[in-house]
Protein backbone atom coordinates (compact mmCIF):
# COMPACT_ATOMS: atom_id res chain seq x y z
CA UNK A 1 0.00 0.00 0.00
CA UNK A 2 1.29 3.44 -0.93
CA UNK A 3 1.71 5.67 2.13
CA UNK A 4 2.19 9.04 0.45
CA UNK A 5 1.78 10.84 -2.84
CA UNK A 6 3.91 13.38 -4.66
CA UNK A 7 1.41 15.34 -6.73
CA UNK A 8 3.86 17.02 -9.14
CA UNK A 9 7.54 16.48 -9.93
CA UNK A 10 8.22 20.13 -8.96
CA UNK A 11 6.77 19.68 -5.46
CA UNK A 12 8.97 19.82 -2.38
CA UNK A 13 6.24 18.28 -0.22
CA UNK A 14 4.32 15.01 -0.39
CA UNK A 15 0.89 14.17 1.03
CA UNK A 16 0.23 11.45 3.61
CA UNK A 17 -2.37 8.95 2.36
CA UNK A 18 -2.80 7.52 5.86
CA UNK A 19 -1.73 8.50 9.37
CA UNK A 20 2.05 8.13 9.47
CA UNK A 21 4.33 7.85 12.49
CA UNK A 22 7.64 9.46 13.31
CA UNK A 23 10.38 7.05 12.22
CA UNK A 24 8.31 5.49 9.40
CA UNK A 25 10.07 5.18 6.05
CA UNK A 26 8.07 6.31 3.06
CA UNK A 27 9.03 5.40 -0.52
CA UNK A 28 8.33 7.87 -3.31
CA UNK A 29 9.29 8.14 -6.96
CA UNK A 30 10.86 11.56 -7.52
CA UNK A 31 12.06 12.39 -11.04
CA UNK A 32 12.21 8.69 -11.89
CA UNK A 33 14.20 7.74 -8.78
CA UNK A 34 12.92 5.63 -5.89
CA UNK A 35 13.55 7.67 -2.75
CA UNK A 36 13.12 6.57 0.87
CA UNK A 37 12.28 9.30 3.34
CA UNK A 38 12.39 8.74 7.10
CA UNK A 39 9.72 10.82 8.80
CA UNK A 40 10.81 13.10 11.63
CA UNK A 41 7.30 13.68 13.01
CA UNK A 42 3.89 12.05 13.07
CA UNK A 43 2.09 13.09 9.86
CA UNK A 44 -1.72 12.99 9.97
CA UNK A 45 -3.69 11.77 6.95
CA UNK A 46 -3.84 14.51 4.28
CA UNK A 47 -1.00 16.55 5.77
CA UNK A 48 2.27 17.40 4.05
CA UNK A 49 5.87 16.44 4.76
CA UNK A 50 9.04 17.69 3.15
CA UNK A 51 10.72 15.57 0.47
CA UNK A 52 13.82 17.77 0.52
CA UNK A 53 15.29 20.40 2.79
CA UNK A 54 13.44 23.72 2.51
CA UNK A 55 15.30 26.81 3.69
CA UNK A 56 13.64 29.58 5.68
CA UNK A 57 12.10 32.02 3.18
CA UNK A 58 11.97 29.42 0.39
CA UNK A 59 8.70 28.63 -1.38
CA UNK A 60 6.71 25.55 -0.40
CA UNK A 61 5.48 23.91 -3.60
CA UNK A 62 2.45 21.61 -3.92
CA UNK A 63 0.53 20.80 -7.14
CA UNK A 64 3.56 22.30 -8.94
CA UNK A 65 2.51 25.70 -7.55
CA UNK A 66 3.70 27.90 -4.70
CA UNK A 67 1.38 27.51 -1.68
CA UNK A 68 3.43 29.30 0.96
CA UNK A 69 6.80 30.36 2.31
CA UNK A 70 8.81 28.46 4.92
CA UNK A 71 9.00 30.45 8.16
CA UNK A 72 11.89 28.30 9.39
CA UNK A 73 14.26 25.64 8.06
CA UNK A 74 12.31 22.45 7.25
CA UNK A 75 14.25 19.18 7.08
CA UNK A 76 13.50 16.22 4.82
CA UNK A 77 10.76 14.15 6.47
CA UNK A 78 9.48 16.99 8.64
CA UNK A 79 5.77 17.82 8.98
CA UNK A 80 4.91 20.88 6.85
CA UNK A 81 1.99 22.84 8.25
CA UNK A 82 1.01 26.19 9.78
CA UNK A 83 3.79 25.99 12.39
CA UNK A 84 6.49 26.34 9.71
CA UNK A 85 4.74 27.78 6.62
CA UNK A 86 3.13 31.14 5.95
CA UNK A 87 0.31 30.81 3.44
CA UNK A 88 0.13 33.16 0.47
CA UNK A 89 -3.61 33.13 -0.20
CA UNK A 90 -4.62 36.71 -0.90
CA UNK A 91 -1.03 37.95 -0.62
CA UNK A 92 1.42 39.00 -3.33
CA UNK A 93 3.96 36.34 -4.36
CA UNK A 94 7.17 37.71 -2.84
CA UNK A 95 9.73 36.07 -0.58
CA UNK A 96 9.84 39.12 1.70
CA UNK A 97 6.31 38.68 3.13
Amino acid sequence: MRKALLLNEKDNVAIALTNLRSGDEVELVIQGNNIKIKLLNDIPFGHKFSVRDIREGEYVIKYGEVIGIATKYISVGEHVHIHNVKGLRGRPLTRNT
